[in-house]
Order: C-alpha cells, then structure tokens, then sequence
C-alpha cells in the first residue's frame, strides 16, 4: 500500500531532508511569470519565455497530473560563508557547485524514489520526475507543498533548515493527500536586498536577472557588460550573498561531509592558481561538477574579470604567458576580458 507517510519516510531514507506534497495546479503565484518576462528580467535567457505556458501549471507537463511531491537537499557544508572572509585573491564560487553535480546526484536519488513507489503501488501510473530541468516552477510548489517560504532573496527558506536547499520533484497521476503551504515569515527583514551587489533584487522576491551576478558568470554568454564588471568583484562563478545575509540561514544547522563537500580544487582556490591551470587542468575540475555549464572559456573569462577586480599586480604577469594551441586564453572574448582587467591593474 503506497501511502503518503511510506513515500515521506523512503525520501528520507534515500537521501533528501525534505518531502511534501501539494496537488497539481495552477496556482495564482505561477501568473507572475509572464509579468516577469514582459519586464525584460530573463535577459538572453530564452528557454524561459519559450516553456512560459508549460510552466503556468504542471498539467501541461503532464496532463493525468494529481499531485506533485516535491524535495528538498540540504547543502549547506561546512566552510565559511563568503561575506566572512573579505579576500579578493580567492575564488568565489557558489556553494552549491563545489561539489558533485546535483542534477546527477539528485537525479538518481529522485529515481531510486520513484522506482520504489512504481513498485509499491498495484497500477501504473503517469509521472515525470525532474531536477531544476524540467518546466516546473519548483518555488512555488515548494510553498504549496509545506517546504518553506518564498524569501525575499526569491529562494525558499525553511525554518529549520534555511534556504541552502536543492529542489526536486515528482508530478505525478495519483491523488495524494496535500500537505498545508507555508507562510511566509521573512517579516520586516530586508537584508538581502541591502547586501545585494547590484542591487539585483528590484523588491521583495523578484530579482531582475540581468544584473544579477549568477546570471552575468553563468548564464549570460559573450562579453559581460563592462559597467557589470566591477560588481562582480572576485565572483567566478553565481553569488551566494543574499543568502549568507539571510538570519535564517545564520541559524541553519550545517550539513556533514557529503557530495556537496567543495572538490580540493575548489576549496578556497586561489583567483592565481585557477588562472595559471591548463585548459585541460581547467576542464578536469568542471568535469562532473555543475559549473560544466560555462565551459572552461566562461571560467576563464570570469577569472580575468575578477583578477582586474583584485589589485594584485602578479596578474599582469600572469596574463603575460604566452598562449598555446587551442588555449582558451586565446578567445576573443577572453582576449577583451584580460585587457579589461590589464587597463584596471595598470591605473
């Protein structure tokens, strides 16, 4: 017999920290999407407008869709936040990709959950799964499902957990008693939009992507705009301050050794060291790791933009070194980075 607390206890058992449920539909929260778009706040991020009315319900996924069990992963590892350490000869890098890639790892996790609830229940069912993939408005769900809040800082927050959290799902066909939503409880608290470095969170939960400096060293393709460029700061790759600001995160517990633990290469790397590796040294620390999705020219790029931002004057020796073969040092969006960051390092 599938019941909803069996399916919450093998989450559990699986891996994942949490695990609701909401019913599948299409929830006025999901409207805000289109308003989004019109606003120009995706910038070249195009799959968003082209999947819009997917993602207005998942019913268009999915039409035979009952209910969505929604999961959470904590990843909240155990080094120190960003904003703690104030040096800008060290890599920033979100703390969600130093680690292994969370779409494989959740991914497997989510389908050891739906196999087993396959066998569990004596018919078939429709369902699709998904990680941060699929046309799924995952936040909102989320909410409905009881995981937590939508903050300020657009992420959802749980109380006892904070807002470091890898979302999952299965929409699936069956009817599932619905867990209550949450509420929200960020209050009066406005400290991520304070702290934002673009200010890139126009107001409370919406955020203008294109200044946002996850989507300029992650998302956004070719040249960064050069006015952006100083505001990245030593960031090469997403930006974690409007959630090491957050008081609910402050409180959060941190979690133990796991996937998520930063690679050695990655574990407060030096802004120097990363630039100086091999295309090939370059390729081998992205491979496996989310941050496969700049390719090693976008780490590159993102590299030269914070060592301009650093004020170590060895950079303009480590720009000096001659490029070989198909070195990403050669890229003509590359090349115009350095000489950014030369004409910075030089005044």
């Amino acid at each position: 017999m599938l019941t909803v607390a069996a399916i919450k206890t093998r989450a559990r058992e699986i891996g994942f920290d949490l695990c609701g449920i909401c019913p599948a539909a299409g929830f006025p929260e999901l409207r805000f999407l289109r308003e989004w778009l019109e606003r120009g706040y995706a910038g070249g991020m195009a799959s968003l407008a082209r999947t819009a009315d997917e993602r207005s319900d998942v019913r268009s996924v999915l039409p035979s869709a009952r209910s969505v069990i929604v999961t959470a992963t904590a990843y909240n590892v155990d080094r120190p936040y960003s904003i703690e350490r104030h040096d800008p000869g060290e890599a920033a890098v979100s703390r969600y990709a130093w680690g292994d890639d969370y779409h494989e790892v959740i991914g497997r996790r989510l389908g050891a959950l739906l196999a087993w609830m396959r066998g569990q229940h004596p018919e078939p069912f429709d369902a699709h799964a998904y990680v941060d993939t699929g046309p799924v408005q995952e936040r909102v769900y989320a909410q409905r499902a009881g995981l937590g809040w939508i903050g300020k800082n657009t992420c959802v927050i749980n109380a006892g957990i904070g807002s470091w959290l890898f979302l999952s799902e299965i929409v699936c066909s069956l009817p599932l008693e619905a867990d209550q939503p949450a509420f929200d409880e960020c209050g009066a608290c406005t400290l991520c939009l304070e702290a934002c470095p673009t200010k890139a969170l126009v107001e409370p939960r919406v955020l203008d992507a294109t200044r946002c400096l996850s989507y300029l060293t992650i998302e956004r393709k070719g040249l960064i705009p050069e006015a952006r460029r100083d505001a990245i700061g030593n960031h090469v790759y997403g930006c974690d301050v409007c959630q090491e600001v957050c008081p609910w995160n402050r409180m959060a517990a941190r979690s133990g050794p796991s996937e998520w633990s930063p690679r050695p290469a990655l574990d407060r790397a030096r802004l120097l060291d990363l630039w100086r590796r091999t295309d090939a040294e370059l390729g081998a620390i992205l491979n496996g790791s989310a941050m496969r999705r700049v390719k090693v020219a976008g780490l590159r790029r993102n590299l030269a933009v914070a060592l301009g931002n650093s004020g170590d004057a060895s950079a303009l020796r480590a720009f000096d070194d001659e490029a070989t073969g198909d070195d990403t040092r050669r890229d003509p969006v590359v090349a115009d980075h350095v000489a950014w960051a030369r004409r910075k390092l030089s005044r």
